[in-house]
């Protein structure tokens, strides 16, 4: 279909082979899938579906999609969606990064990529419109973040100016990368876009270094596709202009504001790996980072009215040079208050150095917050941590466990594996049940969103019943339909848009969409149907696991033990988890969803949503029960 919002082509590229092919998609799957993580959900189960269990995530039958949607270019703020079978969750996680690479996809002439196989040495691939290459990566293999966009900005840029030279100077090409913690496979790797953008929940930088995939690089010179009522669709734009320029406390401190605030006011924020949510830490305040280390204000990626985006310069001092974006309120807290680090100057530090080696702000702060309480209750030594005296608040031995993390060097190579593997590996080492302390869910970090005080947008099934986990952007909740809810959330990461240019006027984009695609959908139909359709998927997928480890929900749809600790401070000090509530509004939710009472997707629901292969591979999982 090469109009309403698609290209109409998508590019399969075999790393094994080097064949490279394209393929196109019925209008049926499109109108039931979407793009994004919908249409990641479809190919995955698809292809892989049959035999789930046995698929290793960091093999080479593992398939990387890159995805854009139907409103990739048209709504602003253009992102795009990495998945795969996660390496963390053995699920289906869809994790979207903005950035102009899907803009550059979509105008080469494609809808997204499928990768699979595994090169026998560093490569990259190359789209030029039609042209695909896969070249060799030797010489950007084990460079950090900004080396290896510096050296493919100048290595293609230099190429396209000699070989088109009426074109004049070309911008940058987008590109989509991995950093040295991806190359050796750590489960918290990311795939990385621009100096600080990551599609982080998933663990797919980890898949793009078993692929020995460094990067993909894409230069497209045509057209959008067109699509359905373009009159329509310009008078939108307009409209979600307007509407999102006039959220000046979003445009002036985006999500950077949340370090002191999401603390002391929702009480809500990981200190100290979870052992506290509150804070009245005011050197930590957004005034502070806004004045100390911000150097550019109101910036934002492609098409973006919004313009959430800092660069953050520490500019004196021992961490001088160190660079990066705000940071947004997640890493603010988990490489911030959740390491006990309550400076910008050393929050900057820390985030600069993880967008370098490439790793998930939340779940590479969560394990080493996790390691951090270890060390302060003498589970972990100092001979254990290579020498390291891993004291909250100190920025230097977090920097050095970093890297003992990339490197997989000592307890580093357990800690690659992330918390919940992590804490398995150190219970059985050292006799203690370490799980405790490990503040996850289903293999993913909990995003930093606490639901003891209930003043966050949280609340006590979010990470229980989550199809990907610890996300925080993908959280459950009641109603489905609401626009909190993870099934409205999968369009959004379907179509595939920011969430923060979805806040405000919801409606917008569900006329928006229909403008560009045809295809009328609202919160209450897409809950009913299609995104329910894509939820039941993730949930298969993640009850299947395997095949080091498969979740069983009377068991893992659970919170963290700590979110049932009363919290020790603040006003909402003694407010903890109820495990009777928290049952009460899991079987509500799963009867919500059409799961039994098992938490197994019914029969009945997948027939009806024409999920019978889904079915059929469930009733393994059902036999458990019987």
């Amino acid at each position: 279909m090469k109009d309403r919002g698609y290209t109409g082509k998508i590019l399969e590229v075999n790393l094994s082979t080097e064949k490279i092919t394209e393929i196109t998609l019925e209008e049926e799957i499109l109108r039931k899938y979407i793009g994004g993580r919908g249409l990641a959900a479809k190919i995955l189960w698809d292809r892989l579906g049959s035999r789930w269990e046995e698929i290793d995530p960091l093999g080479p039958e593992n398939l990387l999609l890159i995805l854009t949607g139907p409103l990739t270019g048209f709504y602003p703020g253009a992102r795009i969606c990495v998945s795969g079978k996660s390496p963390q969750s053995n699920g289906i996680v869809g994790s979207t990064v903005g950035g102009e690479f899907p803009v550059e996809l979509k105008c080469a002439g494609y809808d997204g990529i499928i990768i699979s196989g595994a090169a026998k040495s560093p490569v990259y691939i190359f789209i030029k419109d039609n042209d695909v290459e896969i070249r060799d990566a030797s010489h950007i293999w084990g460079k950090d973040g900004k080396e290896t966009i510096k050296m493919l900005n100048k290595e293609i840029r230099s190429e396209l100016e000699k070989k088109y030279r009426n074109f004049g100077k070309w911008k940058e090409p987008g590109i989509l990368y991995i950093g040295p913690g991806g190359e050796n496979k750590s489960r918290m790797a990311v795939v990385m876009c621009k100096w600080t953008h990551a599609a982080g929940y998933g663990g797919y930088g980890a898949v793009m270094g078993s692929k020995n995939l460094k990067a993909v690089v894409v230069k497209g010179t045509g057209p959008l596709p067109e699509v359905y009522n373009p009159m329509r669709m310009r008078f939108l734009l307009d409209e979600v202009y307007r509407v999102y320029i006039e959220r000046d406390g979003m445009r002036r401190w985006g999500t950077g504001s949340g370090g002191y605030a999401v603390g002391y006011i929702s009480s809500s924020e990981p200190v100290r790996n979870w052992q506290e949510e509150w804070h009245d830490e005011k050197s930590f305040g957004v005034d502070k980072f806004e004045r100390k280390v911000w150097v550019k204000r109101y910036w934002g990626d492609y098409g973006c009215p919004t313009t959430c985006l800092k660069i953050a310069v520490v500019k004196t001092g021992p961490y001088a040079g160190a660079i990066t974006d705000n940071p947004d309120y997640e890493l603010q807290a988990y490489l911030g208050t959740n390491l006990g680090i309550f400076t910008p100057e050393e929050n900057v530090y820390i985030s600069a150095l993880i967008d370098d080696v490439g790793l998930c702000g939340i779940n590479a702060g969560n394990v080493l917050g996790f390691a951090a309480e270890l060390y302060q209750r003498g589970i972990l030594t100092k001979e254990d941590l290579n020498g390291i005296e891993l004291k909250w608040g100190d920025a230097k031995a977090f920097a050095k466990l970093i890297e003992l993390i990339v490197k997989r060097k000592g307890i580093g190579d357990i800690l690659a594996e992330g918390t919940f593997r992590a804490a398995l590996k150190i219970s059985e080492m050292k006799g203690v049940d370490v799980m405790k302390y490990a503040v996850q869910a289903k293999g993913i970090a909990i995003g930093a969103h606490g639901i003891r005080s209930r003043l966050d947008y949280t609340t006590p099934i979010s990470y229980v019943c989550s199809v990907q986990g610890g996300d925080h952007t993908s959280v459950a909740r009641i109603p489905i339909e609401s626009h909190g809810s993870e099934v409205v959330r999968a369009m959004l990461d379907s179509a595939v848009i920011c969430i923060f240019n979805y806040f405000g006027k919801p409606k917008l984009f569900w006329d928006f969409f229909e403008a560009v695609t045809g295809w009328h959908e609202t919160p209450e139909s897409w809950a009913t149907e299609n995104g329910l359709r894509i939820i039941q998927i993730q949930r298969a997928a993640l009850l299947l696991g395997g095949p080091d480890f498969s979740w069983d929900p009377k068991i893992h749809d659970e919170n963290p033990p700590r979110f049932y600790e009363p919290l020790p401070t603040g006003p909402c000090a003694g407010q903890a988890a109820d495990r009777e509530e928290v049952e009460k509004m899991k079987k509500e939710y799963y009867e919500k969803v059409g799961w039994d009472e098992n938490g197994i997707p019914k029969s009945e629901v997948l027939l009806k949503l024409g999920l019978k292969d889904v079915d059929e591979a469930l009733n393994k999982v059902r036999r458990r029960y019987k």
